[in-house]
C-alpha cells in the first residue's frame, strides 16, 4: 500500500485587493489638468489684448499653480466616485436588515445550507464577512467531530467570533483603499491655495513698489492669481474633508453591520447549543 500523504497546511488567506491604481489616477488627474489649464482656460478666445475677458481668463490668470490645484481637485472627485461606487459593492446585493433577517430564519430552521446560500447572493464585503461565520458556525455545530466536541461552548462561540473579525480584517483594506489620499487633500489642497495667494501677492507688491507709476496690469494679475489660487484652494480642501468623512462614516456603518450579522448568529448558536 501506497503511504498517505501529509495534509498540507491551508495558505494563510489574503487581504482583498481592487479599486483604481493610486498612482495611474493622479498622473491622469494632473496630465487632464495641465491640458485644461493650458488650452480651455488659456485660450484665445477667453483674451482682449493680452486681458482676460471672462472667468476662464482671470482662472486663467492664476499661474502655475491652478493646475496644481486643479489636478488635486480633479483627483478628489475621481477618487470619491470610486469610493461611492465600491462602498455601495460592499454592502451587497439588497438591504443589510432584510439579509440578516433572512439569515437569522435559515439558521433558527437549522437550514446552515440555505444560510451560506444567502450571504453568497448577498456578496460584497458583508457576504463575504458574514459566510465565513457561517461556515465555522457549521463546523462548531458538527458534534460527531471529536475535536468540536471537546471544546466548550465559550470555545466554539469564540471560534466563531474570530472567524468573522479575520473575514473584516481581510476586507478592510478593500473599504479603506484610496482613503489615505482624499484625507492628505484636505491640507495639501488648502496649503497649495495659499502658496498660490502668496505668489500673487508678492507679485502685487512688487508692482506697487516700482519705482513711477505703479504697473496697473502687473498689481491686477497678482491680485487674481492670489484670489483664483484661495478659492480653488478652499474649494479642493473643503470637497477632500466632506468626502473623507462621508466614506469614513460609511466604512464604519458597514463594520457595523458586519458586527451585527455576527451577533445574530452567534445568539443563533447560543440558544441552539
Amino acid at each position: 500500500m501506497e503511504a498517505q500523504k501529509p495534509n498540507k497546511p491551508k495558505a494563510a488567506p489574503k487581504a482583498k485587493k481592487g479599486g483604481l491604481n493610486a498612482i495611474l489616477v493622479i498622473i491622469l488627474c494632473f496630465i487632464a489638468s495641465v491640458l485644461f489649464y493650458m488650452f480651455i482656460l488659456g485660450a484665445e478666445s477667453n483674451y482682449e489684448n493680452g486681458h482676460p475677458i471672462n472667468l476662464m481668463g482671470t482662472i486663467h490668470e492664476g499661474g502655475f499653480v491652478v493646475p496644481i490645484i486643479q489636478g488635486l481637485l480633479l483627483l478628489v472627485v475621481v477618487l470619491s466616485v470610486e469610493r461611492f461606487i465600491a462602498l455601495r459593492k460592499a454592502r451587497g446585493a439588497k438591504g443589510v436588515d432584510k439579509f440578516v433577517g433572512s439569515l437569522k430564519k435559515a439558521l433558527e430552521a437549522n437550514d446552515v445550507a440555505g444560510a451560506k446560500e444567502i450571504c453568497k447572493k448577498q456578496g460584497g464585503a458583508i457576504g463575504n464577512a458574514v459566510l465565513s461565520s457561517v461556515e465555522k458556525y457549521a463546523e462548531m455545530s458538527d458534534m460527531s467531530n471529536a475535536a468540536v466536541a471537546a471544546l466548550k461552548k465559550e470555545d466554539r462561540v469564540l471560534a466563531i467570533r474570530n472567524a468573522l473579525d479575520e473575514q473584516i480584517n481581510m476586507e478592510m483594506p478593500t473599504l479603506q483603499q484610496n482613503m489615505a489620499i482624499i484625507f492628505t487633500n484636505t491640507t495639501l489642497g488648502t496649503l497649495m491655495g495659499l502658496f498660490g495667494t502668496v505668489l500673487g501677492m508678492i507679485k502685487s507688491f512688487s508692482a506697487l513698489s516700482a519705482s513711477g507709476a505703479p504697473d496697473s496690469a502687473a498689481l491686477s494679475t497678482g491680485i487674481s492669481e492670489a484670489l483664483v489660487n484661495t478659492a480653488s484652494g478652499i474649494a479642493t480642501g473643503a470637497l477632500a474633508v466632506i468626502s473623507y468623512n462621508y466614506f469614513s462614516a460609511q466604512i464604519d456603518d458597514i463594520t457595523y453591520k458586519m458586527n451585527e450579522a455576527g451577533a445574530v448568529i452567534i445568539a443563533v448558536y447560543e440558544a441552539k447549543n
